[in-house]
């Protein structure tokens, strides 16, 4: 027979909370690398840009910071700046919407594949980012441009000289290319974990094929299109390179604007400020995303 030893000591609470709390010591001394990081290169940034969103911006085009006052942020009421913002916003969602229309055919037509077949597509999907944004950019200002293909083409076909670069139209197809893969893959990773054999139900209690999404996929992975319409929305109201190459002065966006305060204007308290409401925009998305979808993905 075997004699079992007990240990009153392993299960007292005293022992248990003695336990959490080693645990707890070892966990953060793990993560103590990531939050000097984040300290050094987020945080602080992020309270420099807030002290000097509150600064005076004095005649010389130096910035004051000792007269701490709101004039920064009453300056976005100005009709310039609603201008460029209601036009960030307006381009960033319909990049949004386009990224979000064509990606989830295309993630739910990777996600029935064979495995071999979908790790082949994802790496297609991957491709772009094995070359530099920059030169992508400048590529699609090559392809639109009035000599490019597509002023050829469009003349060939006797639709005469087609001038897409330096429009919005040039902005929005550079921001589909550049962040179509940030929809694609987190709406891939929600639809692959939906049990499929659902729709066939579905079917089978005679829904159409229009009920069957509506009811049971889109609801099952509205987690990804939460997170792919955040992870889209969000790069393309701050984006800068695209709209810097294939907008030009005539599409001035929220990000040219304010490298444009900090760099030309020298006005760094209405650059700040900008900086300020982006970051926060972005802070609220993220919350919506752990909220709503980051919990079920």
């Amino acid at each position: 027979m075997t004699q079992v030893l007990s240990h009153p000591e392993e299960v007292t609470p005293e022992f248990e909370k003695d336990a959490a709390r080693a645990q707890s010591r070892r966990g953060f001394l793990m993560a103590l690398p990531t939050f000097v990081y984040l300290g050094l290169f987020f945080v602080l940034p992020f309270l420099i840009v807030i002290v000097y969103s509150f600064a005076t911006r004095n005649r010389f085009g130096g910035t004051d910071l000792s007269g701490w006052n709101f004039e920064a942020y009453r300056k976005l009421g100005d009709s310039v700046v609603r201008d460029i913002l209601f036009r960030s916003i307006w381009l960033a969602l319909i990049t949004t919407i386009i990224c979000l229309v064509l990606a989830y055919p295309f993630a739910y037509f990777i996600a029935t594949r064979r495995p071999a077949v979908r790790n082949l597509m994802l790496v297609f999907v991957m491709i772009p980012f094995w070359s530099n944004f920059l030169v992508r950019n400048y590529a699609w200002r090559v392809l639109l441009g009035n000599d490019g293909p597509v002023s050829q083409l469009s003349e060939v076909l006797g639709l005469g000289e087609t001038r897409v670069l330096f429009t919005p139209v040039a902005v929005v197809l550079g921001l589909v290319y550049g962040f179509l893969p940030f929809m694609i893959l987190p709406l891939y990773a929600a639809i692959e974990r939906i049990d499929l054999r659902l729709m066939e139900a579905s079917r089978d209690l005679y829904a159409s094929g229009w009920q069957s999404f509506r009811r049971v996929l889109l609801p099952l992975s509205m987690p990804g299109v939460i997170a792919g319409s955040i992870l889209v929305f969000v790069p393309s109201l701050g984006a800068y390179v695209t709209p810097e190459i294939l907008g030009g002065a005539k599409t001035t966006l929220l990000g040219s604007y304010i490298v444009t305060q900090f760099l030309t204007a020298r006005n760094w308290p209405v650059g700040a400020s900008l900086s300020f409401v982006l970051m926060a925009v972005m802070l609220a998305a993220t919350l919506v995303y752990f909220r709503k979808g980051g919990r079920t993905l």
